[in-house]
């Protein structure tokens, strides 16, 4: 380090918790009768992680913690900030990491006193899937402001549990876990520079609103389940009823114990279009590397006169995944851009043509110009100087999401663990190379940043056995999915064994909604 320059921060060590349980994606395209092979050799879909029933986003976010802390023998007292980046929020208000807070204590307390979590700062942020990336850039930040007498330690948490509708057309992209990133100093994995390409544009390509139920709609559908089940229902009984339904009876029903005709619900299933969320990921992605490359431009990060394009200059890229191939799928548009009016474009363009120029027409040639240009971004793909570009800077990132599905906050971090752990595995030496990440969230907001791989990368890694683990999951059958899916189990599926378990959610007064969890021996 020369004289002047600050110390590097970045992730000194990681972890990913996933579920037990998984669903093999063949047996998923049974249930629905879908073409494996198109989810599978099409999607990158080999499998989803399913949470059991004592599990949510605070275990799942707790457990990962946990194993950080116990790898690394951190004191809790020196963990200054734990945020958590999270869009499967358990409270409108409180926290989740709250909650994960409150088992890491009950985990520590014996060993460090009940106090040890007490002067540490926490805080859920959520913007979808980006969320814990801000998460991490806030953090380092703070870390960055370290001095000798203030060695700063904060742990980036993230925890989702990506679920959408039974049959929906986002189903099979399911997937669920945790993770956490040890932030510091002098990182021995990953250096991460104060240099960030950001594009945010206000979108609704995916959101989870406040559904309004109504106390109509709720008596509908409890009488159409006594129809399912044999019960001789008048049809009229519903306006009959609603009609001279006493105002003392509404108040029984906790939801609408104030006299109300509807109340605003949430749910965990999102409202999403699929085909508008790809282009908007698509736009985002290469706004924010152009945002990046002008940034890093400025502060002399990169040079603008040199001869190999700019993504070239990363020997691995780790993409947000909503399912394996996304990147794969998506990234096209970038390569494109980034190598325009290079030789190598020249030779592109020889197999495939020119780019389809956007018209200033009516709706209708817009729409057909979009349609070509996803044409021409699959023509891309199937080049070889893609194939090549994609095989040795992005495949390795997919390995573990196959596995495991979507992560949502965490799908990145995933990338990045499964990128790292393969190249131990094929005994790559890393050190000194330059990784290019890139978040995305929904609603829509995409960070591209960079990270220099530290020398001692693989006496990190050598403790994950994130691919040995995956292979001691048991698998569900589809009647089993459904049913956890439903919410109608009421015991595990899989005995949880060294884990925080929910073990109730209040019901009445001031304890309703109030979360319980134990640590679980046997």
């Amino acid at each position: 380090m020369n004289e002047g320059e600050s110390e590097p921060v970045g992730i000194d060590d990681m972890s990913i918790h996933f579920p037990r349980l998984y669903m093999d994606m063949r047996e998923f395209a049974d249930l629905r009768g879908a073409d494996f092979g198109k989810l599978n050799k099409g999607l990158g879909l080999s499998a989803m992680a399913v949470p059991d029933v004592h599990e949510d986003t605070a275990t799942m976010g707790a457990m990962a913690v946990i194993r950080l802390i116990d790898r690394n023998g951190l004191n809790p007292r020196s963990i200054g900030r734990l945020y958590l980046g999270t869009e499967s929020a358990l409270d409108g208000a409180k926290p989740t990491a709250t909650y994960i807070l409150d088992m890491l204590t009950q985990r520590y307390s014996k060993t460090h006193g009940s106090d040890c979590f007490r002067t540490c700062d926490v805080v859920d942020m959520t913007f979808a899937c980006i969320g814990a990336v801000d998460a991490l850039h806030t953090t380092l930040d703070w870390v960055a402001r370290s001095s000798e007498n203030d060695e700063r330690l904060g742990i980036v948490v993230f925890a989702d549990n990506a679920k959408y509708d039974l049959e929906s057309p986002g189903e099979y992209t399911q997937g669920a876990g945790g993770g956490a990133l040890l932030v510091r100093r002098n990182p021995r994995l990953l250096e991460i520079p104060d240099c960030v390409g950001v594009s945010t544009t206000p979108v609704h390509d995916f959101f989870k609103p406040r559904r309004r139920v109504s106390l109509q709609s709720v008596v509908s559908s409890v009488l159409e389940l006594a129809k399912e089940t044999g019960q001789a229902i008048d049809d009229d009984l519903l306006g009959r009823m609603m009609e001279q339904l006493p105002q003392s009876a509404v108040r029984k029903l906790s939801i609408f114990s104030h006299g109300e005709t509807a109340v605003n619900v949430h749910r965990d299933e999102p409202v999403f279009d699929g085909q508008f969320s790809n282009r908007c990921y698509q736009d985002a992605v290469r706004q924010a590397f152009h945002d990046f490359r002008t940034k890093a431009q400025k502060n002399g990060r990169i040079d603008p006169d040199a001869d190999a394009p700019f993504t070239e200059q990363w020997s691995r890229i780790i993409m947000h995944l909503p399912y394996a191939y996304q990147a794969k799928r998506m990234f096209p548009d970038v390569f494109r851009h980034d190598r325009r009016g290079t030789p190598m474009w020249d030779e592109v363009e020889q197999l495939i043509g020119p780019n389809p120029e956007q018209p200033n027409g009516s709706e209708e040639e817009v729409a057909a110009w979009e349609r070509a240009r996803e044409r021409y971004r699959r023509a891309i793909a199937k080049t070889p100087q893609y194939t090549e570009f994609h095989n040795t800077r992005i495949e390795k990132g997919q390995r573990a999401s196959s596995l495991i599905g979507n992560q949502y906050t965490g799908s990145i971090f995933l990338a990045l663990m499964s990128t790292f752990e393969s190249d131990f595995n094929e005994a790559t030496d890393l050190s000194g190379l330059t990784m290019g990440l890139c978040g995305y969230g929904s609603g829509a907001k995409a960070k591209v940043f960079e990270g220099r791989v530290n020398p001692k990368w693989r006496e990190v890694v050598a403790g994950w056995h994130l691919f040995e683990r995956l292979q001691g999951r048991t698998s569900i059958d589809q009647t089993t999915y459904e049913s956890l899916h439903k919410g109608l189990l009421e015991t595990s599926v899989v005995q949880p064994v060294e884990e925080f378990v929910l073990m109730e959610i209040g019901e009445n007064g001031v304890s309703e909604g109030a979360r319980r969890y134990e640590w679980v021996t046997v």
